[in-house]
């Protein structure tokens, strides 16, 4: 089956096989925000251990499946083979701590705004926050098709089919933690899911940007892989992992956290 999956992707052009593993991410997404057609609320412990696994994913992706090719297809040798992947690290991380700071967005569990001031609704303010989480996902992953199809072999189409099945179970918990929240607020459960759904369509938008990106300008390929890299780390450390921990029993978040990390350090070596 996973043969099968990946051998379809090669087939496909880099840009459109970038479009529909972000699609399915942005599925996954859906799904999770399709929870309040059957719920109002959803168990604090079993939210805080997606949240935790979420966190896993995106930290063991951002080793395994951006920061370790990023480093194999730098030039030369010692110090000189990891500038191009600190830079990109530090620059994709500077990116999306200048949107935090810029952007207006509510975080889920803290319940406070960050960014400039804004008469915006909470219900656009929640929205964005889960946006800006999407953001370097749809990129990594468009990223990774961009060098596959570039022939370059620290990124395969293995690890970017591995990358976006890994995103896209995380993707799940996202979209609850959108949809539920604003449901407990008073909104539909139809406008509820819209919203949650509409957190994700970000993705494939930067999937097709990065895989584009790459494609057209392949050296970058290493300071592009580190880029989002950065940027999901950042968002790991800046918001899901405190989210996961607001509770008092932290360890299931921890556990989810752990789960996560080696559910996608797996896919990754199975599928890259």
């Amino acid at each position: 089956m996973a043969e099968s999956i990946v051998l379809f992707f090669k087939s496909l052009d880099p840009v459109i096989a970038a479009l529909i593993a972000t699609l399915f991410t942005w599925f996954v997404t859906a799904l999770g925000a399709m929870s309040v057609f059957f719920f109002k609320k959803m168990n604090k412990n079993l939210m805080d251990a997606m949240l935790g696994f979420t966190g896993g994913v995106m930290v063991a992706a951002s080793v395994w499946s951006l920061i370790i090719p990023a480093i194999s297809m730098s030039e030369g040798t010692g110090f000189i083979s990891v500038v191009p992947t600190v830079i990109g690290f530090l620059a994709g991380a500077g990116f999306l701590y200048a949107l935090n700071k810029v952007l207006p967005h509510m975080h889920v569990n803290f319940k406070k705004v960050d960014g400039v001031k804004t008469p915006w609704q909470r219900t656009t303010l929640m929205i964005l926050a889960i946006t800006l989480h999407n953001i370097p996902e749809g990129l990594a992953v468009g990223v990774l098709f961009g060098g596959a199809a570039a022939g370059i072999p620290e990124a395969t189409i293995g690890g970017a089919v591995a990358l976006a099945l890994g995103i896209g179970m995380q993707n799940f918990p996202e979209g609850i933690a959108v949809a539920v929240p604003l449901r407990r607020m008073g909104l539909s459960r139809r406008k509820s899911f819209f919203y949650g759904q509409s957190s994700a369509l970000v993705e494939p938008i930067a999937g097709v940007i990065g895989a584009l990106a790459v494609i057209t300008f392949t050296p970058v390929l290493p300071y592009a892989l580190a880029f989002a890299a950065g940027a999901m780390i950042f968002v790991v450390v800046e918001d899901v992992i405190p989210e996961a921990q607001q509770n008092t029993n932290s360890d299931v978040a921890t556990i989810g956290f752990i789960g996560g990390f080696v559910v996608m350090m797996v896919l990754d070596v199975a599928l890259g």
